[in-house]
């Protein structure tokens, strides 16, 4: 659970449970919270599971298990996934190297059973693995300004810039380790990670120190993300082949063996996986296990979908098989379909409330931000 709702509460946070924890789900009006990232800077309690590997091993313990190449130098990280034997994504994780041990941020009921799991694989190595979830804190700081915000605060160090790599330092008077992240929102973006006894001198220095800052709950992290079009592990990751979802960043293909590469290869070399993660524009927001239809075949599913802030219309990310993509894209340049509110073209239509909605692809992201989120689909092997 998130471990005090008080540093919430006083501003108007209602909550919801997500991976057995319970976080922030907005703090009223998550539209507004959404807009005033876009345009200046928003804070999120981000509710990871944190497991600790330690000892002279580490680094080869989890490189050998994850579908990344771990960085062997203290002060970077990587985006990574754990595979089943058929390739199908397990967990994904960020895995820093704090020197002495890693870090492994993974979704929050993720933590226990992959810390207990790696424990058992354990023989001859050198390694010792924990949960370490209770002990730390975790603050999204996202948005045009802020690297503004984090600079202004973090004393001790400089605000990284290289994606994914990390600084260590302080904030009113507490330790702090701020990490440069991938963007996952489509804007610049810091974490700033603390113990979970400092957390709430930390969260109260982001929010009323230095540049006005508002707070963020996870209805506004969702619309955030969809626009940049950042897979969830959640909504779109959880049992997907990695080359089906795009999320290219977390594959090193040249590494050595770990479980599920032989389907990850496979598919890689068949050079179109046939499915592939697209947006859409609709004309009402879809659920999620949305049927998208080409003509009267199913040919994918909604992940998830929203009423944009930014764009003012419902927008949703959907798989969709590669073939139906290539035959709709063409009739829609053929003029056959009907079309939508705004008078673009819909190749393809999205069941909603027992009716077929019109629906047309779109790139990603739906929203240009400061940033470029690092999972964005990427499928240039086609």
């Amino acid at each position: 659970m998130q471990r005090d709702g008080g540093r919430h509460a006083g501003y108007g946070a209602e909550f919801e449970t997500r991976g057995g924890r319970t976080v922030v789900a907005h703090y009223g009006r998550p539209e507004r919270t959404h807009l005033a990232v876009r345009n200046g800077v928003g804070v999120i309690e981000m509710g990871y599971g944190v497991v600790v590997v330690e000892g002279s091993d580490a680094v080869d313990f989890v490189d050998n298990a994850v579908s990344n190449r771990v960085p062997a130098a203290d002060g970077e990280g990587c985006y990574a996934l754990l595979l089943d034997p058929q390739g199908g994504i397990e967990t994904d994780l960020y895995v820093y190297n704090a020197g002495e041990r890693l870090l492994c941020f993974t979704p929050p009921d993720r933590a226990d059973p992959l810390a207990d799991d790696w424990g058992e694989k354990v023989f001859i190595q050198n390694v010792a693995i924990r949960d370490a979830s209770a002990e730390f804190a975790v603050f999204g700081v996202h948005g045009p300004t802020s690297t503004e915000t984090v600079a202004t605060l973090l004393a001790g160090a400089s605000v990284p810039e290289e994606p994914l790599t990390f600084v260590r330092g302080s904030i009113a008077d507490a330790g702090v380790t701020v990490v440069s992240t991938d963007d996952p929102t489509g804007e610049t973006g810091y974490e700033v990670i603390c113990r979970a006894d400092d957390a709430d001198d930390v969260w109260d220095s982001l929010l009323t120190r230095g540049t006005p800052t508002t707070p963020v709950g996870y209805r506004t992290w969702n619309s955030l993300t969809l626009e940049a079009g950042t897979p969830l592990f959640d909504t779109e990751l959880v049992g997907r082949i990695p080359n089906v979802a795009g999320v290219r960043n977390a594959l090193d293909f040249e590494k050595g063996c770990y479980v599920g590469q032989e389907v990850v290869s496979r598919v890689e070399n068949q050079g179109r996986p046939s499915k592939r993660l697209v947006g859409l524009l609709v004309d009402a927001v879809p659920d999620s296990g949305a049927a998208v239809f080409d003509g009267d075949a199913s040919v994918g599913d909604v992940t998830r979908g929203v009423e944009s802030p930014s764009l003012d219309r419902p927008i949703a990310l959907a798989y969709v098989e590669s073939a139906a993509l290539r035959s709709a894209a063409s009739r829609a340049q053929s003029g056959e379909s009907a079309v939508l509110d705004d008078g673009s073209d819909p190749p393809l239509t999205v069941r909603i409330g027992g009716d077929d909605v019109a629906a047309a692809t779109t790139s990603l992201p739906s929203v240009e931000g400061s940033g470029r989120s690092g999972r964005l689909p990427d499928y240039d092997s086609d």
